[in-house]
């Protein structure tokens, strides 16, 4: 018999009732539990929400700090001692019960050239840190080290940001005189007159409170930055006096900023003081699990495709080789083929139905959205492969479903809440089929934006291509039993 009428006759064989409308359940949960999801989703603000600070490039950005600015033009510099830093944070643990002095490690403050003051418009920034010493940032996603340290273990740290055009250079120094080059970066489009001075921001605290077996929520307390400057020198195209105010317009309305130390720059006998709330880098958490929300419903879409291949597996176990192979194409085609109908949907209804209730969702690129797509739908087929391959190999159906439901569905399921410490659920998500779920994973890591970095926050361990390649392997290795198992009757490959 031929390979194409092995398919016919197992298709045949496949499409019993029960079967398709098991898949139709399982493509329908994904497609219900992502509406469900989006319609409970509203914005809450009194009439339209701000708008999130969006880059060049689309994505979303944070974009909010104190400047002390005036006007550069195509050629010049500005140099600056940074004399001090220090700051406050708000109620941090143990106890939750006091205002402490403190930096949080991505405290910045520093000497920035900036397109104007729209909030997303592109800038190089020369800047300490509260933790990782002197940085050079540009346009959001981009970081680079300089020297080490900080002001309040070293010296004063002479900065300057040179411009050329559109090329900006940033250079630190520890006496004034002798010069190191930290980068050099090229802004395109930089208007002749751009905005240059000092800044100050601080993202807040974050901490985890512990819940579950292990498991972590995050916690977020309001901190605040302050930058102490002299030697302040701006030369070559500038004009204007210097002007100080806030990029981002909710600044000085915590309890803090009011009754304490509002953010904003004073300037007393050439030492300039600049303080300020906020980030200046990639908004990673801001929307950034809409497409694995959407997708709530894939662990349950899951259980019912393991249960119906592996059920299927076992009824399996007496036939030829021939036989096993056609009949985990059809199941896997046909899981596939549920996948992309019902992921396909859910994506773009659930992402207009957010925008239209006021929800800001960041720009997917397509390939990304292609590759959830497709990617989310092969992962489910090979599961299923897995599964009928484990019905075979066991001969027993529920047994089966066991095995597969305690490899695949139970990882997944415990790994992406808030219940298992962060490192077993990473190690779930890297020796378990389960890694192969990481193909829906649009959220990036920053190593300078603080942050959550676990599974149960959207973060995979592993990358996708290397989560579907230990599902590949899984499924290869279960195949290969499964096939080995039976003598080798009826093969006929043509």
């Amino acid at each position: 018999m031929s390979t194409t009428e092995h398919l016919r006759r197992e298709w045949t064989a496949f499409r019993s009732l029960g079967r398709l409308i098991a898949l139709a359940v399982a493509g329908l949960t994904i497609i219900a539990l992502g509406l469900l999801y989006a319609m409970g989703n509203r914005s809450s603000c009194d009439g339209p929400c701000p708008a999130v600070p969006t880059a060049d490039d689309g994505s979303f950005v944070s974009d909010r700090f104190w400047f002390r600015h005036r006007e550069l033009g195509e050629q010049g510099s500005i140099t600056v001692r940074l004399t001090a830093m220090t700051g406050t944070i708000t109620y941090p643990p143990p106890g939750h019960d006091q205002i402490v002095p403190g930096l949080v490690p991505w405290a910045k403050a520093g000497i920035i050239v900036k397109d104007g003051l729209r909030q997303g418009s592109q800038y190089a920034a020369l800047m300490m840190t509260g933790a990782h010493g002197v940085r050079f940032q540009h346009n959001y996603r981009h970081d680079v080290a300089g020297s080490g340290g900080s002001v309040t273990d070293q010296s004063p740290r002479w900065l300057r940001l040179t411009r050329d055009g559109d090329t900006i250079t940033g250079s630190e120094s520890n006496d004034g005189e002798s010069w190191h080059t930290v980068a050099t970066v090229r802004l395109d489009g930089l208007p002749a007159t751009a905005q240059v001075g000092l800044f100050a921001t601080s993202p807040g605290d974050l901490t985890l409170h512990r819940v579950g077996l292990g498991g972590a929520t995050e916690q977020v307390r309001f901190t605040q930055a302050v930058g102490v400057f002299d030697h302040v020198t701006v030369q070559g195209g500038a004009a204007g006096a210097w002007r100080s105010e806030a990029v981002g317009d909710d600044m000085n309305r915590t309890d803090w900023e009011k009754y304490h130390h509002a953010s904003g720059s004073t300037e007393k006998d050439g030492v300039v003081t600049v303080s300020g709330v906020g980030d200046i880098g990639p908004l990673s958490e801001q929307g950034a699990r809409v497409v694995e929300n959407s997708l709530i419903g894939l662990v349950i879409a899951l259980i019912i495709v393991i249960v119906v291949a592996a059920r299927h597996g076992a009824r399996t176990a007496q036939h030829s080789r021939s036989v096993i192979a056609a009949r985990a194409a059809v199941v896997g085609g046909a899981t596939f083929v549920t996948g992309l109908v019902a992921v396909g949907v859910v994506l773009p209804l659930s992402t207009a139905i957010l925008k239209g209730n006021g929800i800001a969702v960041p720009a997917i690129p397509v390939l990304t959205t292609v590759r959830v797509v497709v990617g989310v739908s092969a992962v489910l087929a090979l599961c299923a492969v897995l599964a009928l391959a484990l019905g075979v190999w066991v001969r027993r159906g529920w047994v089966a479903v066991l095995i597969g439901l305690s490899l695949i569905a139970l990882p997944y399921a415990v790994a992406t809440l808030p219940l298992l410490p962060d490192p077993v659920s990473e190690w779930l998500l890297r020796l378990t089929p389960a890694a192969a779920f990481a193909v829906q994973q649009t959220t990036v890591e920053y190593p300078q934006v603080i942050a959550h970095y676990a599974p149960s926050a959207g973060y995979y361990p592993l990358p996708w291509w290397a989560g579907l390649v230990v599902l590949c392997a899984y499924a290869a290795i279960v195949v290969w039993a499964a096939v080995r198992r039976e003598p080798a009757a009826d093969v006929d490959w043509r």
